[in-house]
């Protein structure tokens, strides 16, 4: 990678959405780039469009700019409205195309919509924790999905963490 381009990053906020006990996956599209037909979640890239037209929040920045750009990706791509995302847990990989990925990773409450979606999906299931081991989800989603659930079911988000071991 070019030295200029070190500390370039896709910033990709991703959201584990629930509703009546189950979690909504989708199939992505057999042109995406990263992780072509494999299960997923909703989210989608941080784009400057996100804020740079809107007045900042201060007078140098914007706040909310990512869960901002997390609720327009789950309309695009869902067509479903959410409550407040709550922060899970961060991760980075490499695109086939060499471009480094942030993702960050929230969970959060459907609140309205039916599923609709646009081409960058291909099918969506409302699933529960224990039947999202049945999809070919990418790696660490289903871990990810597991977190959420026992958030729901309770547990302290503190105390709820990642298990590597169920990869």
């Amino acid at each position: 990678m070019e030295k200029q381009n070190i500390e370039l990053h896709r910033v990709v906020p991703t959201a584990i959405i629930h509703k009546d006990g189950k979690y909504l996956i989708v199939k992505r599209s057999p042109f995406k780039k990263a992780f072509p037909s494999r299960w997923n979640v909703p989210g989608g890239g941080l784009d400057m469009s996100d804020y740079i037209s809107i007045p900042k929040t201060t007078d140098d920045a914007w706040y909310f700019a990512i869960e901002n750009s997390l609720r327009r990706e789950i309309k695009e791509e869902v067509n479903l409205e959410v409550e407040k995302p709550k922060y899970l847990l961060d991760l980075v990989f490499v695109r086939p195309d060499n471009i480094p990925v942030v993702t960050l990773s929230y969970w959060c409450q459907w609140k309205s919509g039916e599923v609709k979606l646009n081409d960058e999906n291909i099918d969506y299931k409302w699933v529960s924790a224990e039947e999202a081991k049945n999809y070919d989800l990418i790696s660490g989603i289903q871990e990810e999905i597991k977190m959420v659930d026992r958030i729901l079911k309770g547990e302290s988000q503190d105390n709820v963490k990642f298990n590597y071991n169920n990869l």
